[in-house]
């Protein structure tokens, strides 16, 4: 359960390391983003290692999408799943996303999404 002001992970390699999100896209007037759910963030840290070649600047505002998050996920059939942090990947204008590589294993859910490219360049799926 994300919201307004939450602190995020970025788990690809566009540069970032940490981003607060600032809007939640999904649904109208929705108070929390969920796995799964669109949100604007605002670039806070980069990551020591890639600061020159960083596909994004500190305090610029990009889209991101929440792929884990510490509130678990209520399956219909009864099973949940939840994850030790909260965290995103970067995407562009165009909903595209930045980084070329994602770290970590994400839920199956997502292969049934528009988002479905994020499977196949995770390491793993789960759930």
């Amino acid at each position: 359960m994300i919201q307004k002001e939450s602190y995020l992970s970025i788990i690809d390699n566009s540069g970032a390391k940490n981003v607060s999100c600032l809007k939640i896209y999904s649904g109208n007037e929705s108070r929390y983003a969920y796995i799964g759910d669109v949100v604007l963030v605002s670039v806070k840290n980069l990551r020591a290692k890639r600061r020159s070649s960083a596909k994004v600047k500190k305090g610029e505002l990009a889209k991101a999408l929440v792929i884990r998050t510490k509130t678990p996920l209520n399956f219909f059939n009864g099973d949940s799943l939840s994850f030790f942090e909260n965290s995103a990947v970067l995407l562009n204008k165009n909903n595209k996303l930045l980084g070329t590589r994602i770290f970590g294993v994400i839920p199956k859910f997502f292969r049934r999404t528009r988002f479905l490219k994020i499977c196949s360049l995770s390491l793993g799926l789960v759930c």
